[in-house]
């Protein structure tokens, strides 16, 4: 069974949804079904007796456009767990780009960052270099960044709290720092943090980590352990933008792609093209007046 939900707006419906499901017939995915969900207002629901989530998602993505979507191999469940990405999915920014921008490095970092993100550069390598231009900043640029800089993408704080109330452990796991995700979570309500650690001497930032490297296996290490503690059958929702996120998003049973790149989105079975995060509550079917607006 292949299941895939996504925000469809009325106009031109009809039309798409006969050439989508023409492509996904010829690719061996005939459509069994199709219908609106009432509880949850646009959702369109395509139901197939088979097929392969990604290549699915790829050919409604063809036919519906820049859409909000996701794809499950099963009858799509409210997940126990909940495991995201922060910088540009969580939070609206890159905290490193941002911080840069205090020691007037701001363009430098955020092509490292990008290229970074894209997959082109080795993660652990392009962090250390970005880290190291920081040499010298004082620790209280961190505190300012945070006030000025740094804010929750819309609808955030309502998807975490609304998870939780059905039961969903939340993880927020970064290839960035602590300084940054611990405040962030506890803003959100983040049961877990896991990320790097920025060094600091003197009040000034050295340069360098301190401690281990969180990266795309720290993310899907993450999400195994905490999986693996709620036991067999628990579902897992895997959010991110980067290349960075690949691995726990391809690993969790709804793995969403946020506004991302082309890689971590090709590597999806979910993609969001909205910029408020509540449309995963709609795709998951929570209805909105089960939502804990934040």
């Amino acid at each position: 069974m292949l299941i895939a939900r996504l925000i469809a707006e009325a106009t031109g419906l009809e039309t798409r949804l006969d050439a989508a499901s023409k492509a996904l017939d010829a690719a061996g995915m005939p459509v069994a079904s199709a219908t609106m969900l009432d509880f949850c207002g646009d959702v369109l629901q395509i139901s197939m007796p088979h097929g392969d989530r990604k290549q699915a998602a790829a050919i409604l993505a063809g036919h519906f456009g820049d859409i909000d979507m996701l794809v499950a191999d099963h009858d799509i469940e409210i997940p126990r767990l909940f495991v995201s990405d922060m910088d540009s999915t969580m939070i609206g920014q890159e905290c490193i780009d941002e911080l840069a921008d205090f020691a007037g490095l701001k363009e430098k970092v955020a092509e490292i960052t990008e290229r970074a993100m894209r997959g082109e550069l080795e993660f652990e390598s392009a962090l250390r270099e970005r880290v190291g231009l920081l040499e010298g900043l004082g620790e209280r640029a961190i505190d300012n960044c945070l006030a000025e800089r740094i804010a929750p993408v819309p609808g955030a704080r309502t998807l975490v709290q609304t998870l939780k109330t059905k039961g969903c452990r939340t993880v927020l796991v970064t290839g960035g720092f602590h300084h940054f995700a611990d405040r962030v979570a506890e803003q959100l309500g983040f049961e877990r943090v896991v990320g790097n650690r920025l060094a600091v001497a003197n009040g000034q930032l050295t340069g360098q980590l301190a401690g281990p490297v969180s990266d795309a296996s720290t993310k899907l290490a993450t999400l195994v352990e905490e999986r693996d503690n709620l036991g067999e059958g628990a579902r897992v929702l895997a959010t991110g933008d980067g290349a960075n996120d690949i691995p726990m998003i391809e690993a969790a049973d709804y793995g969403i792609a946020y506004r991302a790149k082309p890689k971590a989105r090709d590597a999806a079975s979910g993609r969001i093209a909205s910029e408020d995060l509540t449309v995963i509550l709609s795709l998951l079917g929570i209805p909105r007046s089960d939502w804990v607006e934040g």
